[in-house]
């Protein structure tokens, strides 16, 4: 590993009301760190989607770049997982501003194939576009992990679940603020770099400005975020908040070789595999009911595009409080059992989805339904990735939660949601989409079942 990343060693530990104030504060501190930096990453992220209705005009058809919009989803699913190990070997502080870093400055290398290749030598355009486009996907897989190392060391496991899905919002805030800095950046500084050219002034908009606005916040990132409190002179947080999870030991704070990382704590852990097929199932709801809303409204049900809009705008927003409040139910009424809280939900969904589809011709339910359906999703894709978290040490979590990961959004989205759900409704009709959506979420509630029972420690210790 290259020097730099190396996390820094644990200093002398510290003890005392001085101690016990640093504890308090540097927490707040690094939470903060890696919001921000997360959002951070969803600033430079998707923007090729944005693109896609600019880049008409230059001869580039959605056939073509549907291709390239891909590469971002399969790089982001290997890179979660594979970057996942490198994180748990590395510094936190370090390695999450060097990926967003990274990803902004491949975000601005997308502007190369429009400015320099363009319609002209249009396949070499789309091929450098996949190029870049998959090395956005990458980068942005260096995100996740150093926060949920961060997370793990920082906060115990009967709080996780909350500050988890307080932090999880991260990707609402950065991901609302792609589409206002694309339209602004064009009209406030498109003209600087174009002048009289303004059909590039997109370019500017979608990536340039938020590329250098994420530089910014990874300069932030860095200097707010501490690695581990041992680093920090303090003690582990299991030790200061006197809270244990089952199978601690203080081997799991030094930090694990790739072999052990992988064989010993990961890939031979059956309960990892549950919730990482599980997640598979929740993420084929998640994006089957989010990615064909708007075309099942439109076209089976006759819904304008205005109707069609603000009924995905509703499944979205929902996801804030319905985070919020499933994380918070973990913590404080589940006593930072996930099993069950993600079962409960996955159930609520399955029977909004139901409503949804015995009543798609009633614009009111649709769009209650789908508020409820965006409410309750979004808590166990929270959930899934805090319990990866749980079941792995420490210095193995980003591993873990990138296995999971890679299972929601390869299998999940891109194979489940986007393929499976597609085909099935070209060639089957959409009443067999919300019955194959139905039954992947009966299918999460029995793979989260089996993981039910090691759990039940966490409820006795509440009494």
């Amino acid at each position: 590993m290259w020097k730099f990343l190396a996390p820094p060693a644990h200093k002398p530990e510290r003890s005392g009301p001085e101690a016990d104030a640093d504890y308090k504060k540097l927490r707040w501190q690094v939470f903060l760190g890696i919001f921000i930096g997360y959002a951070g990453f969803y600033i430079v992220r998707k923007n090729f989607s944005m693109a896609i209705p600019e880049l008409a005009q230059f001869g580039f058809e959605k056939s073509e770049l549907s291709i390239v919009l891909s590469m971002n989803a399969v790089a982001y699913a290997l890179s979660k997982f594979l970057m996942g190990s490198v994180s748990d070997r590395s510094n936190a502080r370090v390695f999450l501003p060097l990926g967003l870093v990274l990803a902004s400055i491949t975000m601005i290398f997308m502007m190369v194939p429009v400015l320099v290749f363009g319609p002209e030598q249009k396949n070499l355009a789309i091929i450098v576009m996949a190029i870049l486009n998959f090395l956005v996907g990458w980068f942005n897989g260096m995100g996740w992990p150093p926060c949920g190392r961060v997370m793990t060391h920082w906060f115990s496991v009967k709080e996780r679940g909350t500050m988890m899905s307080i932090w999880n919002c991260a990707h609402n805030v950065g991901g609302a603020l792609v589409g206002p800095m694309a339209a602004y950046g064009a009209v406030w500084f498109g003209s600087w770099f174009f002048a009289n050219e303004p059909e590039y002034y997109f370019l500017i908009g979608t990536y340039l400005f938020p590329a250098c606005a994420a530089i910014f916040v990874a300069i932030l990132a860095f200097l707010l975020i501490r690695d581990t409190p041992q680093s920090c002179a303090l003690p582990s947080v299991e030790k200061w908040r006197n809270d244990y999870p089952k199978n601690y030991s203080e081997q799991h704070e030094q930090v694990l070789s790739t072999r052990d990382i992988f064989f010993k704590y990961v890939l031979n852990n059956k309960l990892l595999w549950y919730i990482a097929v599980a997640n598979a199932f929740v993420y084929m709801v998640r994006y089957g009911c989010l990615d064909w809303a708007p075309t099942f409204l439109k076209e089976a049900q006759g819904f304008d595009i205005k109707q069609a809009g603000w009924a995905y705008f509703a499944y979205e927003f929902a996801a804030i409080p319905g985070t919020l409040v499933c994380g918070w139910l973990s913590d404080k009424v589940f006593n930072g059992r996930r099993a069950l809280p993600t079962i409960i939900f996955m159930a609520l969904v399955a029977v909004f989805i139901l409503l949804y589809w015995q009543f798609s011709d009633n614009f009111t339910i649709v769009t209650l339904s789908l508020i409820a359906i965006g409410f309750f999703i979004y808590g166990p894709v929270m959930l899934i990735g805090v319990q990866a978290l749980d079941l792995a040490p420490k210095n193995a979590a980003g591993t873990a939660a990138g296995l999971t990961g890679f299972f929601g959004y390869f299998f999940g989205t891109a194979i489940l949601a986007n393929i499976v759900i597609g085909y099935v409704a070209e060639h089957a009709g959409w009443d067999w989409t919300f019955i194959l959506l139905i039954a992947a979420c009966l299918l999460s509630i029995v793979l989260m079942g089996l993981t039910y029972k090691n759990e039940q420690y966490l409820a006795e210790q509440k009494n």
